[in-house]
């Protein structure tokens, strides 16, 4: 009996299905719009029809896996619940007052984003622990609970308790819960000592006021999904895709879904890394454009940048510090407001913008006849002749080339262009913005974009990636099979991944290393019951790091340390590698020979199922792949010029063309520029060399 793995992405444009094959190592796959007043029913059809048509049975799912961007969406939107927060007396306003930093110092109109708990829902109770967890006020029990019925009475759907070092000391907060929940059985409950155990008052509380906000959110919709994936005849277990990249129960999910923030961005990097590896290149910037937004994560030596906290609902989009602070491990990735659903216009200053509005969904691209009248990515596309109306997303829906040039035409009036020069420059726009991200986001993290290659995946990805990559000044690009639900089919190829961190705060020379040993143990031991519910029969791997510092300094770096079990013959390795990570960070080592340590970490990773891919060619040459030639538009020659279109299908292993090109698949279609020359590897990639 067969055995299939079912992925499910939900973009913002797009719901992406895919079904793996475990067995024969083969894969099915596709695209439905995505519903985003009802996420499920864009899943549950897009379930039926793929099913339907490969003839599949629902009865032979063993393993569903998911990566949603709902969670996100609802934080940036504000559409969470109505949260109140419980803080020892004399914190309320952590949220308010956060570090009083300003991250751009001369502006005197800077906007910060408004705390998702309003003072009047932010209450504080008697209670004190110390910084070294010693209890030196008691919980007034009386009022914490006459406090959580004020809160619910103004309207409290969800709560949020942090309290002062309860990373040091959890039992108050514990204490909280237990107390709550008992009076309150139905109201929903984040601690911080659960979801951010470590040092920070203000991004503790944060982290956890961001979890409480998307907590009833998350268990509604994950209940619902579950049941209606089982109406369809799918009793298989459902995990969740994490922003670190890893996966895990539902029941884990539901308890923190903070860790979800970032799970659809996450899947599109695990893709990057897979399909690079296969092909032997190691180094990838995992480019991920959809309808909605496109993403870029940096995949150094095989495997994507892991960062251990990242903002959210920044009020500036590319601006540090001006957002939401949460402390989780994620995948390190920049998102930009550039997708097929980007909005074209031309501003007070007659200059031509593009995104980060969206189209999204709905009412989508003017091409797509569901009301759309705003300029799109997508349409200029079409009317540049790269897409094809008749086999746009797999053919599961048409595009109308006149819709998208009347949505066009009145800016290329204005602007004194004809439609198709306005076109180009929107696609070319769109590029440069996505380079622009890019360049930075790569050169903050002590890079050049030229020493990577650019692995293109999403529905936009390939058709972009070359001019992209062109911008970046890189070389070489590479596009998977089925790119356009490669995310999707990452998350199909991920581990289990359970992380885990706990505050110390201590100097290295002060080091009660029996204790360091047991304080590791002990959340590598939490991590391994996650791990245990997850999946079992599996080979646990754990890695062990931690945020070190000289003293007088700030803040940490983030370095792995050699294996354990540490004893004080350890001293020297950790300190070795410490001083290797700032170096490479830094370039230079400050004169100066106390080191502290201010956070342990541990990531526990477990294989599910299969990691490999069958990929079968074409037979014969690449002449046999040619569907046929069609006018589109060559950047060459700043004029339309009849182009050759090849099945991707259909191309042999091994085969080469030469650019000018359009290959078309039913996900995503490849623009090979002039002077570029492309082929399809033994793992299935095509891989483009552009030139110099």
């Amino acid at each position: 009996m067969a055995k299939y793995a079912l992925g499910l992405d939900i973009g913002g444009t797009f719901t992406d299905i895919v079904v793996y094959d475990q067995q024969g190592a083969a894969s099915y796959s596709h695209k439905e719009l995505t519903t985003p007043n009802a996420p499920h029913l864009g899943v549950v059809s897009g379930i039926k029809r793929l099913f339907e048509g490969e003839q599949l049975a629902c009865a032979d799912v063993t393993r569903v896996v998911h990566a949603t961007t709902l969670f996100t969406n609802a934080l940036i939107e504000r559409k969470g619940a109505t949260t109140g927060l419980i803080t020892t007396q004399g914190f309320r306003d952590t949220l308010e007052m956060r570090r009083e930093h300003k991250y751009e110092l001369y502006d005197l109109f800077i906007e910060l984003p408004e705390p998702l708990v309003p003072r009047r829902l932010r209450l504080e109770v008697p209670e004190r622990i110390g910084p070294d967890g010693a209890i030196e006020l008691p919980l007034d029990e009386t009022a914490l609970l006459a406090r959580v019925r004020d809160l619910v009475a103004q309207g409290a759907q969800t709560l949020a308790v942090t309290f002062l070092h309860a990373y040091a000391n959890p039992q108050h907060e514990r204490q909280a819960a237990q107390l709550i929940a008992k009076a309150f059985p139905r109201l929903p409950i984040s601690i911080s000592s659960d979801v951010s155990p470590q040092i920070r008052e203000y991004e503790r509380t944060s982290t956890t006021v961001v979890n409480a906000y998307i907590k009833p959110l998350a268990e509604s919709y994950l209940d619902l999904l579950a049941s209606e994936i089982a109406k369809l005849g799918i009793t298989a277990p459902l995990y969740m895709m994490l922003s670190n990249g890893g996966l895990t129960h539902i029941a884990e999910a539901k308890r923190v879904p903070v860790q979800l923030l970032e799970s659809g961005p996450a899947a599109g990097a695990l893709a990057g890394a897979l399909f690079g590896k296969r092909s032997k290149i190691y180094d990838v910037l995992a480019f991920d454009m959809g309808g909605t937004t496109a993403k870029l994560a940096m995949v150094e030596d095989g495997a994507p940048l892991i960062a251990y906290q990242f903002e959210a609902s920044r009020a500036k989009r590319f601006a540090e510090g001006s957002g939401l602070p949460i402390n989780i491990s994620t995948i390190e990735l920049i998102e930009i407001g550039a997708g097929g659903g980007s909005i074209a216009e031309i501003d007070s200053l007659g200059l031509l913008k593009v995104g980060p509005r969206s189209a999204g969904a709905a009412p989508g691209p003017a091409c797509y006849g569901r009301g759309g009248v705003h300029p799109t990515v997508t349409d200029a596309n079409l009317v540049l002749g790269f897409l094809d109306p008749a086999t746009f997303a797999g053919g599961t829906m048409t595009i109308d080339r006149t819709l998208a040039e009347a949505s066009i035409k009145p800016l290329a009036d204005k602007s004194g262009l004809s439609t198709a020069e306005l076109a180009w420059g929107i696609h070319s726009v769109v590029n440069e913005n996505m380079a622009a991200a890019a360049r930075v986001h790569v050169a903050e993290r002590g890079h050049h974009a030229s020493e990577f290659a650019l692995l293109a995946t999403g529905g936009g990805g390939p058709l972009h990636a070359c001019e992209v990559a062109k911008r970046l000044g890189i070389s070489k690009v590479i596009c998977p099979p089925s790119a356009g639900v490669a995310s999707a089919l990452g998350l199909l190829m991920a581990p289990a991944r359970v992380d885990r961190v706990a505050t110390l705060a201590r100097k290295l020379s002060d080091l009660d290393w029996p204790a360091f040993e047991r304080a590791f143990r002990g959340i590598e031991r939490e991590a391994r019951d996650v791990i245990a519910k997850t999946i079992t029969g599996s080979k646990v791997t754990v890695k062990r790091a931690a945020d070190l510092r000289f003293v007088g300094q700030g803040f940490e770096l983030v370095t792995t340390l050699p294996r354990g079990p540490y004893t004080e013959k350890s001293l020297a390795g950790v300190r070795t590698a410490f001083i290797a990570e700032y170096k490479r960070i830094f370039q230079q080592v400050p004169p100066v020979g106390a080191i502290e340590i201010i956070n342990i970490r541990v990531a526990l990773t477990a294989p599910i199922g299969r990691a490999d891919l069958k990929v079968e060619g074409g037979k014969g040459t690449a002449t046999k792949a040619l569907k046929g030639k069609r006018q589109a538009w060559r950047a060459d020659q700043a004029k339309f010029g009849e182009m050759p279109v090849y099945d991707r299908y259909r191309l042999p292993i091994g085969s080469g063309i030469k650019g000018p090109a359009i290959i078309e698949e039913a996900s995503a279609t490849m623009m090979v520029p002039a002077g570029a020359r492309a082929r399809v590897d033994r793992a299935g990639n095509l891989l483009v060399d552009l030139a110099k």
